[in-house]
């Protein structure tokens, strides 16, 4: 059992709250998903329940943490920049538990991962594996410590379709507790009986953590019809109220009136005068009373809400990409794969897919390099690694504005006013911005951008799964082509129109 007891999280360079009196109890079976929109600060939380060192230079914390002597694991959302420097073998005999296992197990522990024993035994570094393959080492490298809690921040990020399905499973049979950080509702919906919810209300000026015991999809059915019957009532009430008010100026305003015309020379006038003055400030008191008694309009910290605005409509007809790669090698000069051919035409959305390590982000990056050198379209390239691509250093205002203009400024302040950043988050260097935040700021571009083509690699990897749904809408009403890599079964599903998978032999269609 994991306590945590009367927790506030205060961020240090904002004076933002984070959590406040926070309380929480895991226990042994349960599945808890933390959720939340981009820059609430569920890694922060995540970090500070495995060690709270892990937070201290950046954050003021009250409140403590118990357990019964249980073990804790954790998966980082990144990999430490001093581990990507090592070998994998490096990486996994630091970990005592790697030199105690017998080769039966990790076989088959590789084997449930889809990973080649002799990975696990290579001199590769940790730092120029897939984004996959780097989650299937550290949790092989958690798995072998035998612990009784896990911790994951995104542990969905970047495996394949088949290791998604592995950890689906792998969460859903551990028979200690789990609390987990994901962006993958399929997942989600597929293994999680408990949800908190962390929100920002007030323009993050307010938080508040919601705990319930039941799935991720029942939660949220129940949250939406919770708020609207709420606000309903609210509503009603204050239309009443104004009704009210309307017929009490009325009576108000003639009782002045009698007040002021009344003669001095007719006492009993006075006296019932008196009663209705009497009677009207009772009833002003009996309103304040009912005014304060109503009930509350909701608050839900809303999704995204902006929309490609810019784009003309592709031609059915234009063609977008027709590609021929006879061989792909990787950085290294490794073969990946063989016979790649791909041809997109018109308004298409594509998505590749396929297992970890077989190169579709060396595809999708010579792909891009060829479409954004095309004189006739204009394409926007997100890489996997938005470090790639942002200028780390610049504030999101400013990027969003390149040419500092105070017309310019002035709508990039609107424009990240509707993904939730508050005023200082504008001016914040882009590297303290949190992954959904980054993704955001992407996005931001794009919509503000005149594109006909989008190359997105892992597209959604990084928005909540209450901003998910309206991205995976505003990418799919996209009126040109989207090349994109992605593993969201949702993402598939709603956005994409055709899906090929990669293998070394070339790209095999599958919708």
């Amino acid at each position: 059992m994991l306590q945590i007891n009367h927790l506030t999280l205060i961020h240090r360079k904002d004076m933002r709250v984070l959590v406040e009196d926070f309380n929480l109890v895991l226990n042994r079976g349960d599945k808890a998903v933390l959720i939340g929109e981009e820059g609430n600060g569920k890694s922060t939380l995540m970090r500070w329940i495995f060690d709270p060192a892990l937070v201290s230079d950046y954050v003021d914390a009250e409140g403590f943490r118990t357990s019964q002597g249980e073990l804790l694991a954790y998966l980082p959302q990144e990999l430490p920049s001093a581990q990507k420097d090592l070998t994998v073998y490096e990486y996994l005999t630091r970990l005592p538990a790697f030199d105690l296992s017998d080769p039966s197990e990790l076989a088959i522990l590789s084997g449930s991962l889809h990973l080649d024993l002799s990975l696990f035994y290579s001199d590769q570094m940790m730092g120029t594996l897939s984004g996959g393959e780097r989650i299937k080492i550290q949790m092989a490298g958690i798995l072998l410590s035998r612990p009784d809690i896990l911790l994951l921040d995104e542990p969905s990020n970047d495996i394949d379709i088949e290791t998604l399905e592995w950890m689906e499973k792998m969460i859903l049979d551990f028979p200690g507790s789990v609390l987990f950080i994901s962006h993958d509702e399929t997942l989600i919906e597929r293994t999680a009986n408990r949800v908190i919810l962390m929100e920002q209300l007030r323009r993050k000026s307010r938080p508040r953590v919601t705990i319930v015991n039941m799935p991720f999809r029942t939660f949220m059915e129940t949250r939406r019809q919770q708020f609207e019957k709420q606000e309903q009532e609210a509503l009603s009430e204050r239309r009443e109220e104004k009704k009210a008010m309307e017929r009490f100026r009325r009576i108000q305003q003639s009782v002045e009136h009698d007040q002021n015309a009344i003669s001095r020379q007719d006492p009993s006038g006075g006296r019932l005068l008196k009663k209705k003055m009497k009677s009207v400030k009772s009833m002003e008191k009996r309103y304040q009373r009912e005014h304060e008694e109503m009930t509350e309009l909701p608050e839900m910290e809303t999704a995204i809400t902006i929309r490609f605005d810019k784009q003309r409509a592709m031609p059915a007809g234009k063609v977008v990409l027709d590609a021929s790669i006879p061989v792909l090698c990787s950085p290294a000069g490794d073969l990946l794969a063989r016979n790649l051919s791909l041809y997109i035409r018109g308004p298409e959305k594509i998505c590749i897919i396929g297992a970890n390590g077989v190169g579709k982000t060396t595809l999708i990056r010579v792909l891009a390099d060829q479409l954004l050198k095309r004189p006739d379209i204009k394409a926007f390239y997100t890489p996997q690694n938005y470090e790639d691509l942002l200028p780390m250093d610049l504030d999101p205002a400013n990027y969003l504005a390149p040419s500092g203009s105070k017309e310019e400024l002035t709508l990039a302040r609107t424009y990240l006013g509707s993904m939730k950043y508050t005023p200082d988050e504008m001016f914040h260097p882009i590297r303290e911005l949190s992954g959904g935040q980054k993704a955001k700021l992407l996005l931001l571009k794009m919509s503000m951008s005149d594109l006909d083509v989008l190359i997105l690699d892992e597209p959604t990897r990084n928005f909540s799964p209450l901003s998910a749904p309206e991205v995976r809408q505003i990418l799919a009403s996209f009126s040109g082509a989207i090349l994109s890599i992605s593993h969201d079964r949702k993402y598939i599903e709603e956005v994409c129109t055709k899906v090929y998978r990669m293998t070394k032999d070339g790209l095999i269609p599958l919708q």
